[in-house]
Formats: structure tokens, sequence, C-alpha cells
């Protein structure tokens, strides 16, 4: 896709002054003004700001992908980086009549408001590139900025090939929450090697001008400089400017972030040498207004948060990125074989999970392969060959651990199979193994368990002690809840875990644990955080067993939220349940026909969960879905 910015700027500068023509006549209390002439929908366009070229590119994007399309108009405000006057452009965006918003946000939490008054409203809200806080919205879809980062720093470090050497970090917009991210992810994996000097210079804009004049300044220090990183593509094109009017282009190398395409962008330059590297940030222009029409015509399967994939683009690859960008998207309706190796059925979330995928399948015409690995690694792997030996269209696993799926998955690669992980995610040593997890955020669940706590458990005084009920060893949820958890807990004092130990997800051994501390240690437990309902439940038993009231004398959090975890909470037994989602199915088969049509699938696909305790768990109970 070509990134032509100054066309860019000519259109928004039309469109701003038809917006603002038209705007001219609205006055007074908020009333609909229609703005259709032949098209189906309106989609207003709220734009955090136009001074950045990434920005201009996500709005050339979204029009370039409006324009496939006969029956949608686009209408666009600059916000200018000021909260109040992004406020007024939705209500005026409103006023126009639009049937969806997009916005991306200049301040995340003082828009969550506006954002969730507007889709509580009746308008779907589709938010860009920084998240608001909840999800009092219908999507999110941004990159992944810390790890743009670390993929810089991983290519910074492959042009160094092991050798000692000094890195410059140019960092243009210090005040920006992704340039900020950006240099976290870069460091993260640069300052792991001792032989390699950090030197950074800092400036307030990403301006190339601005760049250009840092570098310059440099000059004599410069030649101890072996590659800078630039926070973004035009810092960098600044920098090499300087490099080449000083004669030293060819002894630094420069490595940006952005991935521009177009002539005399980013990528350009990659191809012609001048820069080694450039990470790309895509805008999600193009998925936005997809993504727009599936929630337009009210299509199933929609998740509520698109993570968007980046690349490391080198000369050696450039010209295949460029290609793929211009892939369009074919879905010719045929069924779609998909090979599925379920974890096993150890809880009522998990049998819910793979109803809700197998009735999924169904409605997608996919025929599903279906493999219960009653939580044995060794029989994943054997239904995974047996998948591949099938000639299966896509695997889908949700795995038992981990760990230990490297040779397996390489077998998959190699017989030209994708591999999604649903609901768990896998570590390997090499890259590029999977192609997409499709799931909750482990790590925010137990976050979410631990603000509960801290914001309705008062200490008073003392020290309250936390049993930890953990789940199966090695897996996912089970690290990564424990990980978020414990990140809120050393921000809120007042709270200890004494005790902690894996109850595998399953009733029985949540019962188990409970009774074994009883036995050994004189009760003195204040909180009970659960990793899962069942092993709630199975504590709940164990407590009443022993004279001791769940809910009361002790207060107990678990993650789920599934229909007998509000039944507790009724019963006044259980406090509060953090919901992790187990209807996968309609999103997870959505991207895999996306996949099989050729669309390029994001990171990660995340589900939307809330929080419930006690106050609403009477009025909800007999809404749950499982």
């Amino acid at each position: 896709m070509r990134r032509n910015i100054i066309q860019a700027v000519c259109v928004m500068g039309a469109l701003l002054l038809l917006f603002a023509v038209c705007i001219s006549a609205c006055t007074g209390k908020r009333y609909r003004v229609d703005y259709r002439d032949e098209a189906e929908y309106v989609i207003g366009v709220s734009q955090a700001n136009m001074r950045e070229a990434w920005r201009l590119a996500l709005i050339q994007e979204i029009e370039e992908e409006a324009a496939k399309y006969q029956n949608i108009r686009i209408i666009t405000t600059d916000a200018t980086a000021d909260v109040e006057k992004q406020k007024q452009d939705v209500e005026k965006l409103l006023q126009f009549g639009i049937d969806l918003l997009i916005i991306s946000p200049c301040d995340t939490s003082k828009l969550t408001e506006k954002v969730e008054e507007v889709y509580q409203g009746g308008t779907p809200v589709i938010v860009m590139d920084r998240g608001v806080e909840g999800f009092e919205y219908s999507l999110f879809i941004g990159p992944d900025n810390d790890m743009i980062g670390r993929q810089a720093g991983e290519t910074v470090m492959e042009l160094l090939n092991g050798k000692a050497g000094t890195v410059l970090k140019l960092c243009g917009n210090i005040h920006s929450i992704q340039s900020q991210e950006r240099i976290q992810g870069f460091d993260s994996i640069v300052e792991k090697e001792p032989r390699i000097t950090l030197r950074a210079q800092y400036m307030d804009t990403e301006l190339k001008d601005t760049a250009y004049d840092v570098v310059t300044a440099m000059d004599g220090t410069l030649e101890e400089i072996d590659v800078i990183f630039a926070s973004s593509d035009y810092v960098a094109q600044g920098a090499y400017e300087a490099l080449e009017d000083m004669g030293m282009e060819k002894s630094i190398k420069i490595v940006g972030s952005e991935g521009f395409t177009g002539e005399g962008e980013s990528v350009d330059m990659v191809l012609q040498g001048k820069i080694a590297a450039t990470i790309s940030c895509p805008t999600g222009g193009k998925e936005a207004i997809q993504y727009a029409m599936n929630i337009l015509k009210q299509e199933n399967g929609v998740p509520k948060q698109v993570i968007l994939r980046s690349h490391i683009i080198t000369k050696e690859n450039a010209s295949e990125y460029l290609a793929g960008q211009e892939t369009e998207i074919v879905d010719n309706g045929q069924t779609i074989t998909v090979g599925y190796s379920q974890v096993g059925q150890e809880s009522q979330w998990r049998a819910a999970n793979t109803y809700s995928i197998q009735e999924a399948a169904k409605e997608f015409n996919i025929q599903l392969l279906f493999d219960d690995a009653n939580q044995s690694q060794e029989r994943q792997i054997a239904a995974i060959r047996r998948f591949i030996q099938e000639q299966v269209d896509v695997i889908v696993v949700s795995p038992v651990i981990e760990t230990g799926w490297d040779e397996v998955l390489k077998e998959a690669r190699a017989a030209g199979i994708p591999v999604v992980m649903s609901d768990r995610k896998v570590t390997t040593k090499e890259k590029d193994l999977t192609t997409i997890y499709i799931g909750a955020d482990f790590l925010e669940e137990g976050r979410r368990a631990m603000r509960w706590i801290c914001d309705n458990i008062v200490p008073e005084g003392k020290t309250l002690n936390i049993l930890e009920l953990k789940g199966n060893k090695g897996a996912s949820p089970t690290e990564e809840r424990g990980k978020g958890f414990a990140e809120v807990l050393e921000e809120c004092p007042g709270y200890q875990i004494v005790y902690s130990e894996y109850g595998n997800f399953t009733y029985e051994e949540g019962r188990e644990i409970i009774d074994v501390y009883i036995q050994e240690h004189a009760w003195d437990i204040d909180i009970i955080y659960s990793h899962n309902d069942d092993m709630a439940l199975g504590a709940i038993e164990a407590l009443e067993a022993h004279g001791i009231s769940p809910g009361t004398d002790v207060k107990i959090v678990s993650v789920d939220a599934t229909k007998d975890a509000f039944r507790a909470m009724v019963e006044g037994k259980l406090n509060c349940a953090v919901e992790c989602n187990p209807l996968l199915g309609a999103p997870l088969m959505k991207a895999i026909r996306d996949m099989v049509a050729g669309k390029e699938m994001p990171v990660r696909i995340i589900t939307e969960e809330k929080v419930y305790d006690q106050s609403v768990a009477e009025e909800l109970m007999n809404q749950r879905m499982y």
C-alpha cells in the first residue's frame, strides 16, 4: 500500500473543510443530521491528532479500504491532541447520524467515559491504537509497541553479530506512550548483552528535521556509534540524511520502526540499502473497516481485542513484505477441515468451551476433527501428528502446558499447516511456529482479582493472609494469573500470600488443598484466591466441613465466572468472580476462515471479560450461558 503522506494531508484538509462547513449549521442541543447521499453506512472517525505521520497513514488506510465498499461514507475529525475538543468532535459525529464510531483517543483515561456513553447509547465503537479502560466498546485494534521494541532489539543484536558495540537510541516524542513502550521493549532485549553500550538522545518531537539536527550536533561522538535505533521511521530518515551529509552513512547502521511503504518511505529506504531494517507498526486502518462491516452487518465472531502483527523488514524480505500487503482476501465458502486438540474436560468452563467451538464449527462450515487429550501432552502431540497425516487445513490446540512443543510444531510447519493456540499459549525456542493466540488475557485476569481485593477488603491495621489455589503447573493461565495477581499485590501494602499450591483446576483438588492446610496449620487465612471457579467451589465445601464460613470468615475470589460461581455469590459463599470467557468458538472459527482466505493474522485476539461480585450476582445469574 502506498503511503503518500502529502496526499493524505490534502485529503484530510478537504474532508475537514467539508466537515466544518456542514457542522456550522448544527448548533444548540444535540440532534441527528443525516449525511448519507447514497451511502448505506456512515462511519465517523475521531482522530487524536493529525500531526503525526503514523496517524495520517492510519486515516489514509481507512479511506483506501472504505473505497472498496460502495455503501460507506467516512467523516473524519482532528482532535489536535485536545481531550475536550475530541469529546466535542464525537458529539458532532453523532449529530451527523453516524452508524459506527472509530476513535483513536488522545487520552485514554479521560475519554473512557465518553466512549462508554457512545457505546451504551447504541452506537458501535471501535477503539484504535490506545485502549480505554474497561470493555465498554465494540472492539479494540492496536499494535504491540513493546513487541516492536523487542523486535528492533533483536535486529540490532543480529547486526552486531555477537560483537561488542555501541548503540544509540534516538527517541522521538518522549511524552508518547507509543515511544516509551518501544524503548522499554528495546531495552529489555539489548540490556541483556553486557558487551553492548547503550546511549540515548531524547527529543520532544518525531520530526525528520529535529532528528537531523540532533545527529548532526553529535559530530565527533558519532565515531563511537555502531548502530542507531530510531523510535520512528521519520526519526530514522532524519538520522540517515545527517549521516549522509557527514559522509558516515556507510559506517553506522540504522534500524527504524513503523514500516511505511511508498516512494522514499522506510521500506523503500531498506530496499535501497539506506537503512538496515525497519519494524512495521500496522495502523489497523484496513482491519478497522473490515471489522466495522462485520459489526454493522451483525455478523458473528467479532472479537473484543485485536493485537496486530509487526514484522522485521530487511533488504532480504522487503519485496516479499510489499507483495503481501497487496494480497486480496477471498473466502470461497468451501468447507475447511480443522484438527482440534482439547486439553481435557477438567471443569464446567472447559465443557462450555468445547461446546462453543463445536457449535461454531457448524455455523462457519468447518469440519472439526475433535480429540480430547485428557490432560496429557503426549496425547496432544500424537493428535497433532495424526492431523498432519490427515492433511487438515488448520490445527487448533488448547495445550496442557506451555513448553515441549517445538518438534511437533516444526513438523506442522514443514507440512504447511498453520497452528492456532486456543485459550492457552505455548513458549517455543524457535519463532513463528504458531500463527495466532485466541483467548483471554490471563495477566489482566490476575490483576483484576487483586485489584478487587485491594478495593473491597481493607486490612484494617493488620496484614491479611492469602491462600492461592493455582491451576496446572506450567500452563499459561496458571503462570500468568499468578504473575498478574503478584504485580498488583506489590502495589498494595497489607496483603501477603502465605500458602500457594497447584490444584490442577479441579474441584476435588481445590477441596483437598484446604483439607491438607487445615490439618497442618492453625487456620490463619483471610482471603483465598483461586485460579478457577471449580477449585474455589471445592474449597468452599472443605471450609464448610471444618466449620469455617466461606465468604464471611474468609473472603474468596476466583476466575471464570461460571453460573455455579454466580450461585455461590448469591448464597454469600463466594465474594468475587473474574470472568474468563470460554465462548471462543465464533471468533476462533471466523479467524480460521479469514486466515485461509488470505488475511494476515494478528498476534492475539482477546475475548470480552468483566468482573462480578455479590452486588450483581442475583440480577445476572440467569443470563449466564455457562
